[in-house]
């Protein structure tokens, strides 16, 4: 029984296999679109038949699943992997039979649909194009106005619109005529009848769209015509009406207005006649394509335009001729007079700064407050003059404001007002400096005169046969005081020659010199006769008496300068402390005047010599190390007093510069921005030479802090200060000069790149902009560039030879006054060579670097001013070898020496 299900299993599915695979085999054969179309149908027909012959294999299925359920209770386990097997293989053939059935009729049918549905949209396409093309064949008619012809182009719009949107029909029967070839490959819907359908529609719609095209000309041109002759309607009417309000008796408007709106009448007059000629030009289009009628009416209204419009040009001229006469003398008074004013008030404001520049302040001043005021006073004197080519410039624009009718009263009043105002400041310029130079001077000579009115009291004094001892000491006392003063004046030097001129300061430092050695004579004079006096006391009293004031005397000077070690923090205390060390001399030269005398008692006791041996010992011990703190004190005030003073001319200038350029920012107009800017130009070109003296200050001020730690902290803040001012002020000036360069497009392009790379940072600036892709400009590179090194070169030479001559000069230390004499002689030599030098600077400059770099130049430009800063410095200080200030500001020579090597 268990065999029996199991061959009628394996029978169904042997059936049920051979009828699939014949089924498949008849779906092979009619499974192909190709062909004409009675073929594909024949396929149709046979696809159907088949499709419908599916149940049966669904029954033959059914079948092998009931066969195979009952085999599967009835046989062992391991034979039913086998039944398994065949059941699996045969559902997916059945299932890759029915899907095979379904797609292959479906696809045929699906080519058989789509390719009516082509045939039927293909015969509407046809139908379209020939009725469009018997729409289309008429030629255009001419119409009587802009209406007609817009009608008419309304019409053509339609039918091209219809055209065009019949393009997407096409696209699409070419799109379903491509895929049915694909498909087919009949040659009903190949290439070439899909070429012949496109053909046919470009030509209708090439033939529509001209049509349109042309009517569209056609009608824009009438548009364009008729919108033009009603702007030119209204713009007649505006004309008119504007010409009759200024030719009207009633209206108040002065001749100035009413020449400037004849004018701007007459101009449009003017660009009227333009517009008639564009009139005419636009009508003889539109007639070529206007009805004879029509064409008719179009020159009758031109010529009416024309009519019109010269009409009102006849009117406009002869208004505009009798006012212009009226006009010109009005307008060139006032320009004159606004000028002049403006002047005037620019004037006023600079003279008001300088005015309120010269308060001189409250109560009594000291000497340095003095020299301040006598350096501001200086420097208003200089801006005052500068001032006097304006006042000169007024006087000139008022006698030009004279040659008019006009009432110039007002304007004299300003003018004198303001010379009146120049004058006052000025006067009272010259008697504030006047008054500061006189009780500067004042000041100066008292030591001096109270010198001169003390001498005869002391000479007097010596001539005493039997002074007292008391007077002596007194005179002495006063001598000392007059040692200080007289020094103190002798470390003034640079301030005397500021102040009193070279020859005078010079002349004044000899009295002080002269007196000087009047006192060091009177002085000794002085204590030889003190001396006298203690020996006569003296040798009434026994060793023992006169050892102990002494031994007493120098604890005193010892302990005193043991007091003075202490470093003192400003100039102030440095002076104070020289003047007390000086004093401690004068104890110390008194002393040992008292221990000759003293040791003349000292006899044959060995144990008083060696008591006085060993008090002098410990003075000379004392006197050494006193002479080397005096000259380190001296050292330490003169380098702090060449800071201050340097410091103070540096702020001084950087004060007044900036006024200088607030006044600039201040002024207004164009001319005054032309006169401004040569003013700023001149304020820049100092810089430079400022910006070395301000590295001469830092010289300086590092010198003072190593002498002077404790006051570093004050010097270093003021060194901040200054160059924060500095560089605030070169940013102003530099911001302003652009600004203004801006604003005038004519400026000087090679002046311009000067500046900026003078002043810019040195990698991100180029002198010269070259087009290096130009062949001549090549050409005139190459020349320019030989030209240019050869410049380069021979400047540098020059100078590597002026500053190698210069650093020998500063490095021989004079020794003598001959010596001093010809070291000067050397600089000045030098100097009278700085023109030629600064003749080659200048050459180098004005020829194009189309070589190198900026950075090149700008490193030349810098050696080139520390070499003229370096110069003028040793010319205008004291020799480092004079012998009235040994070794004076020897760093800040030697610091200068390094970097002229190192050039």
């Amino acid at each position: 029984m268990t065999q029996q299900l199991q061959d009628e299993f394996d029978s169904s599915v042997e059936n049920a296999e051979a009828w699939m695979k014949a089924i498949q085999e008849r779906l092979r054969i009619n499974d192909n679109t190709k062909g004409p179309r009675s073929a594909l149908e024949a396929r149709l027909r046979e696809t159907e038949k088949i499709r419908a012959l599916e149940p049966e294999g669904s029954l033959k299925m059914d079948l092998i699943l009931v066969k195979a359920d009952a085999a599967l209770r009835s046989i062992s386990e391991d034979k039913k992997h086998a039944v398994l097997s065949k059941l699996k293989d045969i559902k997916a053939l059945w299932e890759e039979t029915a899907i095979y059935i379904t797609h292959c009729h479906s696809r045929i049918e699906w080519v058989w649909l789509h390719w009516s549905e082509y045939l039927k949209a293909q015969n509407e396409f046809y139908t379209w194009i020939h009725n469009m093309r018997v729409t289309l064949e008429p030629d255009i008619e001419l119409q009587l106005g802009l209406k007609e012809k817009q009608w008419q182009l309304s019409h053509a719009q339609v039918l091209q619109n219809d055209v065009l949107n019949q393009s997407v029909l096409l696209e699409r029967l070419l799109e379903e005529a491509a895929s049915l070839f694909s498909r087919i490959g009949d040659p009903s819907v190949d290439e070439d009848a899909q070429k012949k359908m496109r053909v046919e529609y470009e030509g209708i719609r090439q033939e529509a769209q001209n049509r349109v095209k042309l009517l569209e000309t056609i009608t824009k041109e009438h548009e364009q015509y008729s919108t033009s002759v009603n702007q030119f309607q209204s713009w007649l009417s505006g004309v008119t009406e504007r010409l009759n309000c200024c030719i009207g008796e009633a209206t108040k408007s002065s001749t100035e207005d009413k020449l400037k709106a004849l004018k701007e009448i007459a101009k449009d007059i003017r660009s009227g006649g333009k517009k008639w000629k564009h009139l005419e030009s636009q009508c003889a289009e539109v007639i070529q394509n206007t009805s004879p009628l029509g064409s008719a009416r179009l020159k009758d209204e031109l010529e009416e335009l024309r009519k019109a419009l010269e009409k009102l040009k006849l009117l406009s001229s002869e208004e505009e001729e009798r006012l212009l006469k009226i006009q010109q003398s009005e307008s060139a008074y006032e320009s004159q007079a606004r000028q002049l004013e403006a002047d005037i008030q620019q004037l006023r404001k600079d003279l008001q700064r300088l005015e309120n520049d010269l308060d001189p302040g409250e109560g009594e001043k000291t000497e340095d407050e003095f020299v301040t005021l006598w350096k501001k006073c200086n420097a208003t004197r200089a801006a005052l003059a500068a001032e006097e080519s304006k006042i000169e410039r007024l006087k000139a624009q008022l006698k030009e404001l004279l040659r008019f009718s006009q009432d110039v009263q007002p304007h004299a009043e300003s003018v004198v007002s303001a010379i009146q105002q120049y004058q006052s400041v000025r006067s009272k310029t010259s008697k504030m400096s006047a008054d500061t130079e006189t009780q500067l001077w004042r000041l100066i000579q008292n030591p001096l005169q109270s010198f001169a009115q003390w001498k005869p009291s002391v000479q007097m004094l010596l001539e005493t046969s039997e002074p007292e001892l008391a007077h002596i000491e007194a005179a002495l006392a006063e001598s000392s005081h007059f040692k200080e003063k007289l020094m103190t004046l002798q470390l003034k030097k640079d301030m005397l020659n500021n102040v009193l001129g070279e020859e005078k300061a010079q002349s004044f430092l000899q009295e002080v010199a002269e007196a000087s050695k009047e006192r060091e004579v009177l002085h000794k004079n002085l204590l030889q006769r003190k001396s006298k006096l203690q020996n006569l006391i003296l040798q009434h009293k026994n060793f023992d008496a006169g050892f102990a004031p002494l031994q007493k005397k120098l604890s005193a000077i010892k302990a005193k300068l043991d007091l003075e070690k202490e470093p003192q923090p400003d100039l102030l205390g440095k002076k104070t402390q020289l003047q007390r060390l000086q004093m401690i001399q004068d104890d110390l030269a008194e002393l040992a005047i008292h221990m000759e005398e003293v040791e003349k008692l000292v006899q044959s006791n060995t144990t008083h010599r060696h008591e006085m041996n060993q008090l002098s010992s410990d003075s000379q011990a004392l006197k050494r190390s006193l002479e080397m703190m005096i000259q380190q004190s001296e050292d330490h005030v003169q380098k702090h007093w060449a800071y201050n003073d340097k410091l103070s001319d540096l702020q001084q200038w950087i004060s007044v510069t900036r006024e200088k350029i607030d006044s600039c920012q201040d002024a207004d107009g164009e001319q005054n921005t032309e006169g401004r800017l040569e003013d700023l130009e001149r304020l820049l070109a100092e810089f430079p030479d400022k910006e070395v003296q301000l590295h001469l200050v830092e010289t300086h001020g590092q010198l003072v802090m190593e002498n002077s730690p404790e006051e570093s902290a004050h010097v270093q803040a003021e060194l901040d200060q200054l160059k924060e001012s500095w560089k605030s002020l070169k940013e102003m000036a530099i911001g302003l000069l652009k600004k203004w360069q801006l604003t005038r497009p004519g400026a000087d392009m090679k002046k311009r790149a000067f500046v900026d790379s003078r002043w810019m940072s040195r990698p991100a600036f180029h002198l010269f902009d070259v087009d290096p892709n130009h062949k001549q400009e090549k050409m005139g590179e190459g020349q320019s560039a030989s030209s240019h090194l050869k410049l380069l070169h021979d400047f540098e030479e020059w100078l590597q030879g002026e500053n190698t001559e210069l650093t020998k000069i500063l490095a021989r230390t004079p020794s003598s006054t001959e010596d001093i004499k010809a070291h000067q002689s050397k600089l000045e030599e030098l100097q009278s060579r700085v023109p030629h030098g600064q003749c080659l600077f200048e050459d180098l400059l004005h020829l194009h670097p189309v070589v190198g770099s900026s950075e090149d130049l700008e490193d030349l430009r810098y050696r080139w001013m520390l070499y003229k800063a370096t110069l003028r410095e040793s010319l205008s200080s004291p020799s480092a070898g004079s012998l009235e200030e040994p070794d004076r500001f020897r760093k800040a020579r030697q610091f200068l020496i390094i970097k002229l090597k190192n050039v």
